[in-house]
């Protein structure tokens, strides 16, 4: 059920996995602050936090724990990261979310949706170089590549299905959308080589920011 845990700085990894599960809840937090759109799976997690009343953490956690029951059929292995995943996320965005200062001026809410897509990369660095497993919404992608739908495909469809149903909930589309799609990429590639621990023994696990 579980993914063998490396041999080699144990605690290390799961410090560096906190700290980036930490990274992905404040550029979360961030996103929702400067209210300028959000990642498609934060939009579907919005969209069901305006229709059910839940904190937008609360829904972030409820949907990685549902998630994580897909993976069943599909028998994925957890990681220990994939667990930590599925908590640490949700409660840091819950714990900081209402907290970040809020203003109606554009300027400072560009940087906060600038700086989230760059507190995302950082953690994105920590937690996949930690090896400790994908999160719950990158398993389900990995696992539907395994059954023969393409990588490419399988998070295509995935992250639109996710996006047009956050839409019609009421989740919000833009400018920070635009961002995270376009800019989550080349910062992570910037930030990898840069954070993961560079061991032959360290294994790293294909992941997809938000996780």
């Amino acid at each position: 059920m579980f993914l063998p845990l490396p041999t080699d700085r144990l605690v290390e990894r799961f410090v560096r996995c906190v700290a980036g599960l930490a990274c992905f809840g404040l550029g979360i937090s961030m996103f929702l602050t400067a209210e300028l759109g959000l990642a498609p799976w934060d939009i579907l997690h919005q969209g069901i936090s305006r229709r059910s009343g839940l904190p937008v953490g609360v829904v972030i956690e409820i949907t990685g724990v549902i998630i994580l029951l897909l993976w069943i059929p599909l028998r994925e292995r957890l990681g220990w990261g994939t667990l930590l995943n599925a908590i640490e996320i949700g409660l840091v965005v819950l714990l900081l979310s209402e907290r970040l200062p809020h203003t109606d001026r554009l300027v400072p809410r560009l940087a906060y949706v600038v700086g989230a897509v760059v507190v995302v990369a950082i953690g994105s660095g920590l937690y996949i170089g930690a090896g400790l497993g994908p999160g719950p919404r990158d398993g389900l992608m990995l696992g539907l590549a395994k059954r023969g739908i393409s990588v490419r495909v399988a998070r295509t469809g995935v992250e639109l299905s996710v996006l047009v149903i956050g839409l019609v909930l009421g989740g919000e589309f833009g400018v920070g959308t635009l961002a995270f799609t376009f800019g989550i990429g080349p910062t992570v590639q910037f930030f990898l080589p840069r954070l993961r621990l560079h061991a032959p023994t360290a294994p790293i696990t294909e992941a997809v920011v938000g996780g």
